[in-house]
C-alpha cells in the first residue's frame, strides 16, 4: 500500500458514529491483510458508542489491559468474516489470497492480548479492510455465506453458556431473553439434547425465533412468568414444594436459568423466583450498579454463575457445527447495510424491535 493510503471505516468518535477515511490496514509480523466480508453488530457495541468511556472503566477495575483511549477514533466490530488478500512478514502462509477466514477477535500487541474492535491499536471490523493474526484464523468450510460464517462468534458466546452451566439429562433448562445471546444459548442446549428448555421474551418476532430454533414452552413474561412452569416439569417451584416433594418420595428434576438480558433488577428477580437450588448462568452483561438481597438467596441455596466469551475450542467447535449444518445461522440473519447505513443501522437495533442481527458489509 503507498504511503497515505486510505480505507473507509464506520468510526466512532465521541458520542457518535460517522463513516470516514482511515489509515489503510497493513499486515505486520504473523499477520494476515483481510478484505472484510461481513461483520454483525453486537449489544456491546451499541453500548460503547455512547458509554465508551463507563466500558473502559469498567475493564480497568476488571483488571483488563488498557487498550482503548476513548479520545482516539474507535472502529469496532468483532463478529466477523474475513478474504485474505496477503500474508505479512513472518507468517506461515497458511491461506492462500481469496481465502474466507474467520477468527476470534483478538490480537496479540506490546501489552499482551486485546480486543479486535475494542482497541485503538487494532482495528475491528466495520472498515474495508482489517488485519488478523494468522495463528487464530480459522478457514471458512464447506462454501458457508459470510454472513453466516460471521456467527460463529455470538454462537460461541451461546455454547460458553451452557458448557458452564455444567447440565445432566436431569436438567430443565429457562432462557430469560430472546435476543442473540438468549437464542445462541436456546441452539446450543438443543444441540446438547436438553429438555424442555422453557424461553421467554417479550417480543413476538423473538418468541418466533425461539420457538424456531427449538425451544419448547415459548412465554410472553407480560402474560405469565416465565417461572410458572416449573412444577409441569417437575421442578419445585418453592421451599415448600420441595420439602414435601421430599418427603413424598417424589422425583425432582434441577433448574438451570440463562439470564440474558442483562439489566438491573434481574438478578434481584431471579433470586426471588427462580426455584431453591437452581442454577442461574448469567449472560447478560449488566452495565449499571445493582442491588441484590443475598438471604432469600442463601434460604434456596441458589448458585450463580457469571460467563464471558468463549474458548477457542468452543469457537472452532460452532464454525464446524454451521459449516456441516448442524446450526442453522438463517434465523439470526434479520438485515444488512452497508458502510454508509451502519450509524443507522445502530440507531434501529438500539429500539426494541423485530431484529437479531443485523450484518455490516463493507464491500457494499
Amino acid at each position: 500500500m503507498s504511503a497515505g493510503a486510505t480505507m473507509r471505516a464506520v468510526v466512532r468518535r465521541g458520542p457518535r458514529l460517522l463513516v470516514d477515511d482511515v489509515p489503510e490496514a497493513a499486515a505486520g509480523e504473523g499477520q494476515i491483510l483481510t478484505r472484510v466480508l461481513s461483520c454483525g453488530i453486537c449489544g456491546s457495541d451499541l453500548h460503547a458508542v455512547h458509554s465508551l468511556e463507563h466500558t473502559v472503566e469498567m475493564g480497568r477495575r476488571s483488571g483488563a489491559a488498557d487498550t482503548i483511549d476513548p479520545a482516539q477514533d474507535l472502529v469496532m466490530g468483532h463478529e466477523f468474516c474475513a478474504e485474505v488478500l496477503e500474508s505479512g512478514p513472518g507468517t506461515a502462509g497458511r491461506f492462500k489470497p481469496g481465502t474466507r477466514v474467520v477468527s476470534t477477535p483478538f490480537a496479540f500487541g506490546p501489552q499482551g492480548g486485546e480486543l479486535i474492535g475494542f482497541s485503538t491499536r487494532f482495528r475491528g471490523a466495520y472498515a474495508e479492510r482489517m488485519v488478523l493474526t494468522e495463528a487464530l484464523c480459522l478457514e471458512v468450510p464447506n462454501g458457508l455465506s459470510p454472513e453466516t460464517a460471521a456467527l460463529t462468534e455470538p454462537l460461541a458466546v451461546g455454547l460458553h453458556a451452557v458448557n458452564a452451566a455444567h447440565l445432566t439429562d436431569n436438567s430443565v433448562a429457562l432462557v430469560v431473553g430472546c435476543g442473540p445471546i438468549g437464542l445462541a444459548v436456546i441452539v446450543a442446549l438443543k444441540r446438547r439434547g436438553v429438555g424442555p428448555v422453557i424461553a421467554a421474551d417479550f417480543s413476538p418476532a423473538r418468541r418466533a425465533l425461539a420457538e424456531k430454533l427449538g425451544a419448547d414452552v415459548v412465554l410472553d413474561p407480560a402474560q405469565a412468568s416465565p417461572h410458572g412452569r416449573w412444577e409441569d416439569f417437575d421442578v419445585p417451584q418453592t421451599l415448600a414444594s420441595m420439602g414435601a416433594a421430599a418427603l413424598s418420595g417424589r422425583a425432582m428434576r434441577d433448574a438451570v436459568v440463562f439470564e440474558c438480558v442483562g439489566v438491573p433488577g434481574m438478578l434481584q428477580s431471579l433470586i426471588e423466583q427462580a426455584p431453591p437450588t437452581a442454577h442461574v448462568v448469567v449472560v447478560g452483561a449488566c452495565q449499571e450498579d445493582d442491588r441484590i438481597l443475598p438471604v432469600i438467596a442463601i434460604n434456596k441455596q441458589l448458585r450463580f454463575s457469571f460467563v464471558f466469551a468463549y474458548t477457542p475450542d468452543e469457537f472452532a467447535e460452532v464454525l464446524q457445527a454451521l459449516g456441516e449444518g448442524a446450526i442453522d445461522g438463517t434465523p439470526f440473519l434479520t438485515g444488512a447495510v452497508s458502510l454508509d447505513d451502519t450509524p443507522a443501522a445502530f440507531e434501529r437495533l438500539g429500539r426494541p424491535g423485530e431484529d437479531v442481527k443485523i450484518m455490516v458489509q463493507p464491500w457494499k
